[in-house]
């Protein structure tokens, strides 16, 4: 492990996906830092998600590459959508089969945070991450910033540090000390039931598939190869609703575990032959139930010497495939900005001018179905049954949508492949 120097550290709150590739992307440019993280212990909890290349490019880049990522997930090669009459809507190669430089990966959540935790571990050594630990608010000051944190207990303490950077998510209190007038947690109705089930992988065998109309859908795409001995893989699957949500979220909790019988009803008879919805549902051993949620964005993500990044800065709809991507690609963002700026409030300013405005307007449009869209507009122009999709959204019409889409999100091919290294190998912050 490499020694840094002994000067105030960059203050890191949360340590999730977003937290944790921050502080590799410091260690990387020789900026000392300590992460504060609420959990007593990490656990790799959660569900499936994706990395699309833009982030995977920047994991290659700290050391992470393809023969450690494939352990805890698989390359995709596929994206497509089928109409609530099992025909395909729209389907494109992913990943390296799309013409890409890096892969994209379907991933557990919680495996890439364990990988994440292990490499800063290793790296920075286990005095980096101070776990139980919870950055309640901060204080600004004319050379630094000082961090309010709460321990489990309660006990409260000061951190001295020359950044704060709140990757603390969802409920961030640094954010709600920010804004303290931003609106309440938006959900639009929709609500999600996620779970895993061993199956068989349809189409490519590595395929994102979702399938329904805009507000009554299942999306599904394997996180494992297949078993050598039963050719089984781990499928995610996410079956989706959209109700009236004039009284808000009524259940309390953000993530309940529910029991098969609360929702299967709402998907009876979706077998298409290749795909059974049904027996998905019921082979798996545990559902949870969450709203789809975002914030509205906010005006800046910067207050002097503090910054947010990942879900604090920009919680968003799943629906893009792209929330864990782009805190991965904050962190290389900011890292950017300090090897030209210093460990300063002027490389936050720059993170905030290049990301926020950009990133605010992906929020809204995932708010608006991002990618899914597309079933959206089958629905206005057939009622979601078709024969021909021709007949009802010419090829090119899909294909101008999704590449508007993917140039939003910051992973259209061209763009993607010829742009230079975030970070420069070997670049390092003046002292």
């Amino acid at each position: 492990m490499a020694s840094t120097p002994d000067v105030s550290p960059v203050l890191i709150a949360g340590g999730g996906i977003g937290g944790l590739s921050l502080a590799l992307t410091l260690h990387q440019i020789g900026v000392p830092c300590r992460v504060f993280e609420a959990v007593p212990a990490l656990q790799p909890l959660g569900v499936g998600i994706n990395l699309q290349p833009n982030a995977v490019r920047e994991l290659h880049e700290l050391g992470i590459g393809n023969d450690v990522l494939d352990r805890i997930g698989i390359q995709a090669r596929e994206w497509a959508l089928v109409g609530r009459n099992g025909n395909e809507v729209y389907a494109e190669p992913r990943g390296l089969r799309a013409g890409y430089r890096w892969p994209q990966y379907s991933v557990h959540r919680g495996e890439l945070q364990m990988l994440l935790y292990r490499t800063v571990l290793e790296r920075l050594g286990p005095e980096a991450i101070q776990l139980g630990q919870r950055v309640a608010g901060y204080r600004n000051g004319e050379q630094g910033v000082t961090a309010l944190v709460e321990s489990r207990d309660g006990q409260r303490s000061e951190v001295e540090g020359r950044l704060l950077i709140a990757a603390d998510g969802l409920h961030s209190a640094v954010r709600a000390q920010m804004h303290p007038q931003q609106p309440p947690i938006q959900w639009g109705g929709a609500i999600m039931w996620r779970g895993t089930t061993p199956g068989v992988p349809v189409r490519s065998g590595a395929s994102f598939v979702g399938v329904g109309s805009l507000r009554h859908r299942v999306v599904l795409y394997p996180i494992s190869p297949p078993d050598p001995a039963t050719g089984l893989a781990t499928i995610n699957w996410i079956a989706e609703i959209t109700v009236d949500n004039a009284e808000g979220w009524t259940q309390g909790d953000w993530s309940r575990r529910v029991e098969l019988s609360d929702f299967a009803h709402h998907f009876e008879g979706w077998d298409f032959g290749w795909l059974d919805v049904p027996s998905m549902l019921r082979g798996a051993k545990e559902v949870f139930e969450y709203p789809m949620i975002d914030r509205d964005p906010v005006p800046t993500w910067v207050d002097g010497h503090v910054a947010l990044l990942g879900d604090a800065a920009h919680v968003m709809y799943p629906v893009g495939s792209n929330g864990a991507s782009q805190a991965i690609v904050d962190a290389r963002v900011l890292g950017a900005s300090m090897l030209s700026h210093g460990v300063t409030p002027a490389a936050l300013r720059a993170y905030d001018e290049r990301l926020c405005a950009d990133i605010s307007a992906l929020v809204l449009r995932n708010r608006g179905a991002g990618p899914f869209g597309l079933l959206g507009l089958v629905d206005e122009r057939c009622g979601g049954v078709f024969d021909d999709i021709e007949q009802v959204i010419p090829a090119a019409e899909r294909e101008a949508y999704m590449a508007r889409y993917k140039a939003a999100a910051g992973f259209a091919i061209e763009t993607l492949n010829a742009a230079p290294a975030t970070i420069a190998p070997g670049a390092r912050v003046a002292a």
